[in-house]
């Protein structure tokens, strides 16, 4: 009896050593799960499929910082990844994506804001560092993997000044559209409000192109081109399928592809986007330009 009291209470003093180790050791959190393609989640725009729990949280924010993170948001990025930046108007759900995940100040999504993806159909904004980690703290804001009641959308996007939206038209638009012309009746295409902004923010933009359900139309918006002048004089065109510092490829209309290597300017390579425009107003529209103009469009019937 002896020798087996003595047995069971060093087996208690080891469970206590134990536990108190345990107690001590930094709970080590499970890696991400891996997005797939483009930093999409699998579950897509509703945020289950995943697991809370797998994800990394951030700690508070300043509520002011995520304030001005979320205005920025807003304007710069709210068209391509959604109000509640789970992708789905043509860009990825940030919040599954592994850059964003493994952000904490907006160290890891300045590179992308900045530079863009050009062969991905994301320009490039000219924004502060500051600016970006603002954006960063009002994506860690998001609670990941579940169900956000926070973030329900507004019944309405139709807040803004139908008749400021059709001055800002007048001095911003009008050079390339006509109400009369080819956005006649434009108002009338759309049974979502929504669908239309970010139709016109980007026509045709993302990934299967703007337009897509809801009732609404998708823009069909002629494809990027590239003429490559070679060091013979030679020129080879057609559309562009991908451009970096150090190739360009491309495929010309009978169907021939090209990936020409790059070295600095070497060879002279000429892009030919018809969204350039579009793309060059992005990162000037205010909130309020927004909301205005999709006021004044809405009206065009």
């Amino acid at each position: 009896m002896r020798k087996s009291t003595t047995a069971v209470y060093l087996f208690a003093i080891l469970i206590a050593a134990g536990s108190q180790a345990l107690a001590q050791t930094p709970v080590q959190t499970p890696p991400p799960a891996a997005p797939d393609q483009a930093g999409r989640g699998r579950g897509g725009r509703g945020g289950g499929g995943g697991g809370g729990g797998a994800y990394p949280q951030h700690p508070p924010e300043n509520p002011e910082v995520v304030a001005r993170g979320k205005a920025l948001y807003g304007v710069q990025c709210n068209f391509c990844h959604g109000s509640d930046a789970r992708g789905g108007e043509g860009g990825p759900n940030l919040l599954r994506s592994q850059i964003v995940l493994s952000d904490r100040k907006g160290e890891a999504i300045a590179p992308v804001i900045q530079n863009g993806r050009p062969d991905q159909g994301m320009p490039k904004f000219d924004l502060t560092a500051a600016q970006i980690a603002d954006i960063a703290a009002f994506l860690h804001s998001f609670r990941v993997g579940g169900y956000d009641a926070s973030r329900d959308r507004p019944p309405s996007i139709l807040v803004g000044d139908a008749k400021a939206g059709e001055s800002y038209f007048k001095s911003k638009c009008a050079s390339c559209h006509s109400v009369t012309g080819d956005l006649k009746g434009l108002g009338a295409k759309f049974d979502d409000p929504k669908q239309l902004q970010q139709t016109w923010l980007m026509p045709g933009g993302g990934r299967g192109g703007f337009g897509r359900g809801g009732g609404g139309p998708v823009v069909n918006v002629p494809p990027t081109t590239v003429t490559v002048t070679l060091a013979s004089g030679q020129k080879v065109e057609g559309r562009l399928g991908r451009i970096d510092d150090f190739l360009v490829a491309l495929t010309e209309a009978d169907g021939t592809p090209h990936t020409i290597r790059r070295d600095g300017d070497t060879p002279k390579v000429e892009i030919h986007d018809p969204l350039a425009p579009h793309r060059r107003l992005l990162p000037v529209y205010t909130d309020k330009d927004i909301h205005d103009l999709t006021a004044y469009l809405v009206t065009v019937k």
